[in-house]
């Protein structure tokens, strides 16, 4: 009796096998919708103003003239600091530039470009870090003289560049449109 139902279960085993091929199935892309930005006015009492997203929400840092621009559905962050310039612009510089090339070790690349709107005194340079480093936009804003701000974007997650891309992509045109908007009063 044992061998008899060990066999019958074998034959359906066999015959059941023949069936048609399992495929995989394709992999599947999640897809991130964003609202289309729009714009508010931002006035810090530390000499400058620039438009954001309403996507986001300026918050105050630690410091005073510090901020954070907070997406919060993104688990996002781009922090924004201001010093004053005391015959100190190299200095400033040279630590944004530190900033950004210390994630050489995880980018596989680093674009600059260098910006300049001699009628609001706004000059600087914008980075955009490619590969899975821990910061993938920074920026400073200077007049050259008198006042300096750069900002960097963080996730609060780690750092996966094919799943990061469409809300680096979408703060990436936030914050050039803030750089465009940005003046110094």
């Amino acid at each position: 009796m044992f061998k008899k139902l060990l066999f019958t279960f074998l034959g359906f085993a066999v015959f059941s096998s023949c069936a048609e091929e399992t495929q995989p199935k394709p992999s599947g892309e999640l897809r991130l919708e964003y609202p289309v930005a729009t714009y508010s006015k931002f006035h810090s009492p530390c000499n400058f103003g620039f438009e954001y997203s309403n996507f986001a929400k300026v918050k105050d840092a630690k410091n005073a003239c510090w901020y954070y621009i907070d997406y919060p559905e993104m688990k996002a962050k781009v922090f924004l600091t201001y010093f004053p310039v005391t015959n100190d612009l190299d200095l400033h510089v040279k630590e944004s530039e530190k900033m950004v090339y210390e994630h050489t070790i995880k980018a596989s690349s680093i674009d600059t470009k260098s910006f300049s709107f001699p009628d609001r005194k706004v000059y600087g340079n914008f980075y955009e870090l490619k590969g899975p480093s821990a910061s993938n936009l920074q920026f400073f804003v200077t007049d050259s003289t008198r006042h300096y701000v750069t900002a960097n974007l963080y996730f609060n997650t780690r750092p996966k560049p094919d799943s990061l891309a469409p809300a680096v992509d979408y703060i990436k045109k936030d914050l050039l449109h803030l750089i465009e908007t940005f003046e110094w009063k």
